[in-house]
């Protein structure tokens, strides 16, 4: 016999706000959101730049000028969809709504809250700027101090910096009685058990899903500037005694100590050469010849001003002939689908997420390597 209390809509109900509990990326960083309904995964939708402003000393004389706001819009493509999908019997042998939510809603929350913070953390590859050693764990009070610098060197906005560290990283800096005492923040589960506190204007949080960043490189020596560049140029090549393998995105070339980070994969190198490496941000003029340095392969730990990056989410549309019920709550959209499958003869459940991420600002934005 059916429970009663099993429905589209309860299910829906209980899940979001576990959903959101669980969240930690998303709710660090600007969240884009609207009632439009979208049909599925791909579609792109343009998303307005949160604006950045100045502030300057008044003058009695001169009075007030109006600064110059320039409303940007990017495109964003959902092109994340989290779901899970679980056989709809299984969930009938529940007795209770609590016996729902602990043995279904639950692990379903986490679940999709773990692939949908893990898939933000893949931003740092849109980030040139980093401080650190690869291949060193970030482990004291310098270590901050360091990114704090490379913050202010890059004017990000003091208020609401954050910080989100790999567990090996969170491990080492909670034992400094510094960063034990200091205030814990966050307005909801996730990010209140994530703080690690708030040392030199960093809130500091633990994710397990910070990267492992891999250079393409599997063998590098000698690497120069194969060829002039020109100023304001996002191509160059070049050239080494040794160079096997290819770039990646998001591997970072030091140059005359500026930091670029590839935005596009490269062709393998050839005759020891790459012809082209595709970078941002623009370069410089840079002289033939000019030595290379690949940073190496690191953990890519992000320090940064919330409005660096975007997560946005619209609700998707329900499909027709099925019982589905779609809820939304502070930027977040759940749709929950009972259907039947004719492929494997089973009524299942599905639970989904649709999304999508984008830098806005990298400039606001670091990687502290570890």
């Amino acid at each position: 016999m059916a429970n009663g209390f099993i429905t589209v809509k309860e299910i829906a109900r209980q899940t979001l706000p576990r959903l959101i509990e669980n969240l930690v990326f998303p709710n660090l960083i600007h969240k884009d959101f609207s009632d439009d309904f979208v049909a599925g995964k791909g579609a792109t939708i343009q998303v307005k730049k949160p604006v950045i402003l100045t502030a300057k000393d008044f003058d009695e004389i001169e009075g007030t000028s109006a600064q110059d706001v320039k409303e940007e819009s990017v495109d964003v493509t959902l092109d994340k969809l989290a779901t899970v999908d679980i056989e709809f019997g299984a969930i009938q042998r529940a007795t209770n709504v609590d016996d729902l939510n602990r043995l279904f809603l639950e692990p379903a929350a986490v679940a999709l809250a773990e692939k949908i913070n893990s898939d933000g953390l893949f931003l740092y590859k849109d980030i040139p700027y980093a401080v650190g050693k690869a291949g060193t764990t970030p482990s004291t009070l310098k270590d901050l101090a360091d990114v704090r610098k490379m913050l202010n060197t890059n004017k990000v906005p003091v208020a609401n910096r954050i910080a989100v560290w790999d567990p090996e990283a969170d491990a080492n800096f909670t034992t400094i009685d510094a960063i034990v005492n200091a205030e814990k923040s966050g307005s909801v589960t996730a990010l209140r058990e994530g703080s690690i506190g708030r040392v030199f204007g960093l809130d500091n949080y633990m994710a397990q899903g910070i990267k492992q960043h891999n250079t393409g490189i599997t063998a590098a020596t000698g690497i120069k500037v194969n060829g002039k560049v020109n100023e304001g140029a996002k191509t160059l090549s070049i050239d080494g005694t040794t160079l096997t393998g290819k770039l990646l995105r998001g591997d970072i070339l030091t140059i005359k100590k500026n930091n670029y980070v590839v935005t596009e994969n490269t062709e393998e190198a050839s005759s020891n050469a790459i012809a082209t490496v595709k970078v941002y941000p623009a370069l410089p003029e840079i002289a033939d010849d000019t030595v290379v340095t690949l940073v190496s392969s690191h953990t890519a730990n992000l320090a940064f001003n919330p409005m660096a990056f975007a997560f946005v989410t619209r609700p998707l549309n329900t499909p027709a002939g099925v019982e589905a019920y779609v809820t939304s709550y502070n930027g977040i959209t759940l749709r929950v689908v009972r259907g039947y499958d004719m492929k494997h003869k089973k009524e299942m459940l599905s639970m989904d997420v649709l999304y999508g991420y984008k830098t806005m600002y990298p400039e606001l934005a670091t990687r502290v390597l570890g």
